[in-house]
């Protein structure tokens, strides 16, 4: 499936807020100032319109999604009885290449989406290579053994970073242990303008 491989800190600047999961450092200190030769020329106030859609850009740039993707995930909640922002982000929440970040396996969620596709990655003992493969609660994430003595990945093993309510983490495994909720992850975009883009 295609994805973008371009520099990711244009992606930051062109949102304006840090969607790389990265500290602050001197890259990503012109966040305020868009990517292009003419970047900080431009200071045109957006629409209704517009500001849905870079709310919608966000989500994708920051989960790393492309539009069919996201459409068929935005026409899966809106289907549902619930809350339909609550349930687009246990969805997103709960991709395997993000359970995979969430868990401190990966450095970044592009990290954790190679790590899937390489096949490092196993769900309840099965080889998984789908980074959008969708992770049920109860199910348990784990690497592979040859990954466990990867010296990158045993430096964030070592960081001991603590994980969201969601999750429960134990040496190289972690399990979903509920679906994620609003309230749970903290995220730069709102569910609401991307519900109201698509229902247009």
């Amino acid at each position: 499936m295609a994805r973008y491989t371009g520099p990711k800190h244009k992606l930051a600047r062109r949102e304006g807020v840090n969607i790389l999961d990265k500290p602050a450092n001197s890259l990503l200190r012109r966040l305020n100032v868009p990517p292009g030769l003419h970047g900080h020329k431009r200071h045109r106030r957006l629409s209704e319109y517009g500001q849905q859609l870079r709310e919608k850009q966000k989500a994708k740039a920051m989960y790393g999604i492309l539009e069919k993707q996201f459409r068929r995930m935005i026409d899966t909640v809106s289907s549902k009885k619930g809350d339909t922002g609550e349930l687009l982000i246990a969805l997103l929440e709960t991709r395997l290449d993000n359970v995979v970040y969430r868990l401190g396996f990966a450095k970044t969620r592009f990290m954790a989406r190679q790590l899937v596709s390489h096949g490092h990655v196993l769900v309840n003992g099965k080889k998984i290579s789908i980074p959008s493969y969708q992770v049920m609660a109860g199910d348990v994430v784990a690497l592979s053994g040859k990954m466990q003595k990867n010296p990158q990945v045993l430096t964030l093993f070592e960081e001991q970073l603590a994980v969201l309510p969601f999750l429960k983490k134990e040496g190289a495994a972690g399990k979903l242990v509920r679906m994620p909720k609003r309230d749970d992850v903290e995220v730069p975009f709102s569910t609401q303008q991307i519900i109201e883009y698509y229902s247009r």
